[in-house]
């Protein structure tokens, strides 16, 4: 399951970049539509594909700042003098 997400995410990718670079180079009539597509295909395609790819498996409470994190930094910071 997670190949096929890694998989579909690389694939917008380079199809998102490839889009906006394709309208920058062209001077067609559509040539703005292909750089916006490709910019909302980068947030609202790729971007949630590889957030969710990358936080699956992790617990969100490391990496909020709580009470009981706060008084563990200071209690590490006193223990290394800082």
């Amino acid at each position: 399951m997670i190949k096929i997400i890694k998989l579909i995410t690389g694939i917008s990718f380079f199809v998102s970049i490839a889009s906006i670079c394709y309208g920058f180079l062209t001077e067609n009539e559509y040539s703005q539509k292909c750089i916006g597509f490709g910019v909302v295909g980068l947030f609202f395609i790729v971007f949630p594909l590889f957030s969710y790819y990358r936080w699956k498996n992790k617990n969100v409470k490391d990496y909020m700042l709580t009470k009981e994190s706060l008084e563990a930094m200071r209690k590490k910071q006193k223990e290394n003098n800082f």
